[in-house]
């Protein structure tokens, strides 16, 4: 009993550690991101210069910033790899490189960044402690955690995702307490320093009949091909831009225009930034434009893709979101019902993280969501295949259940052909 108290009071020291510094950094990330939104939308001439704004992100980059380029894919490999320490310049680097893309027009999202400077922070508070290999790799998934719980205001969900998207279908229990506490006081700190987070409808109850069900499911289905239309286009834009153009600065300024060219095209600031009111007239508005979600998928496809910084969260919340109420129109649904379960299932189903972002939505609509999208988010991450917008994820299992493969692999080195399932013992066999 002595023996787990102490370990339980050390993980309860190290996790308020890792949370204070998330939150007090996602605190101030979100004010900052706020006024650069702001200033945004009251001079929209400004989107002219995101073009400008890549290529001095981009020489930045280029100069002093590829030992962090990996991004959430780094975070991932350390976590398995034991790789040295993640660079704290990560934590400056990537809060003024995704301002910046916010502040001149880029669609891109903020979770990204928060979970970059909670692991950098959990890492170098690890590295200063002079932990051991395992309580370091537990407290990056604590930092994972403590970054998407403040930023986003669910806890709960932080540290579902932190256990969540280490690998697919794996929980990191051996993480969890660290990760509860880290979400927890991240959150806690965001709010106390002032942050005030998006209000959602808290939606009402609708009964799950066998019809509902099935539309459920059909909703499911639309969330994967969504899905894999994000993930394809953004995977495979950034090799072609990567092959054609090696400097990261003119990767950046090429995007830039290209965002600029289709912001002029569309005749709309809708699709720039974040796009929360859009999220929002999801939960409402049965006039929504039909092709909002797709509009928004390549938006940020482009601007991720050329290496402009954020996140993909946020944007797919608006993907889904738009999605679910056009097809919850069709399909006699209450639009808000769509919305709702559509804002969670992309993301969940891009990140690998059904039960996390099952649990957001709740966090965040209430709990008569709850039943209908888990459905929604368990089909689109069955059928959204194995892939990720994090290549670095790692996978034991395939999603159809079969054996467990000999190692982790990596999503992106990942063929269904190559990676052969572990045999089970004699005894099983028989």
């Amino acid at each position: 009993m002595r023996q787990r108290a102490g370990a339980l009071a050390q993980w309860v020291g190290l996790g308020v550690a890792v949370g204070i510094a998330a939150g007090a950094a996602s605190a101030v990330f979100l004010r900052t991101l706020e006024s650069a939104t702001k200033f945004r939308q009251a001079h929209e001439a400004i989107v002219y210069c995101l073009p400008v704004a890549g290529l001095v992100i981009g020489f930045i980059y280029d100069h002093w910033g590829k030992p962090i380029r990996g991004g959430n894919n780094l975070v991932l490999d350390t976590i398995y790899e034991n790789t040295p320490q993640l660079p704290l310049r990560m934590t400056p680097m990537v809060f003024v490189g995704t301002v910046l893309t916010h502040l001149f027009g880029g669609s891109a999202g903020r979770e990204g960044t928060a979970v970059q400077m909670g692991a950098s922070l959990a890492d170098w508070i690890s590295h200063s402690l002079r932990v051991n290999a395992e309580t370091r790799r537990q407290l990056l998934a604590a930092g994972v955690a403590g970054g998407f719980g403040s930023v986003f205001g669910t806890p709960i969900a932080g540290t579902l995702f932190g256990l969540e998207v280490v690998c697919v279908g794996k929980l990191e229990y051996d993480a969890l307490a660290p990760a509860l506490v880290a979400s927890l006081v991240g959150d806690y700190v965001t709010r106390h320093l002032g942050v005030v987070h998006t209000a959602y409808p808290r939606l009402s109850p609708l009964e799950l009949t066998p019809l509902v069900l099935g539309k459920l499911g059909l909703m499911g289905v639309g969330m994967a091909f969504a899905t894999m239309a994000f993930v394809e286009l953004t995977h495979r834009l950034k090799h072609l831009l990567e092959q054609k153009l090696q400097r990261s600065a003119i990767r950046m300024f090429v995007g830039g225009v290209a965002v600029v060219v289709m912001w002029k095209l569309i005749g709309t600031s809708d699709y720039l930034g974040l796009g929360i009111p859009m999220i929002a007239r999801a939960f409402s508005d049965p006039s929504l434009p039909a092709y909002a979600f797709a509009a928004k998928i390549l938006f940020t496809a482009v601007t991720l893709a050329s290496g402009f910084l954020g996140g993909e969260v946020t944007p797919l919340f608006f993907v889904g979101a738009t999605l679910g109420s056009v097809l919850a129109r069709i399909l006699g649904l209450p639009i808000e019902i769509g919305a709702g379960v559509g804002i969670a299932a992309v993301f969940g189903s891009a990140s690998n993280t059904p039960l996390a972002l099952s649990i957001m939505a709740v966090e965040l609509l209430g709990a008569s969501i709850f039943p209908h999208v888990v459905i929604v988010c368990v089909v689109a991450y069955l059928l959204s295949g194995h892939r990720s917008i994090y290549p670095a994820q790692r996978i034991l299992r395939r999603k159809q259940g079969g054996g467990i493969f000999d190692r982790a692999v990596p999503l992106r080195d990942f063929r269904e052909s190559l990676v052969p399932p572990r045999s089970p013992p004699a005894d099983r066999q028989a």
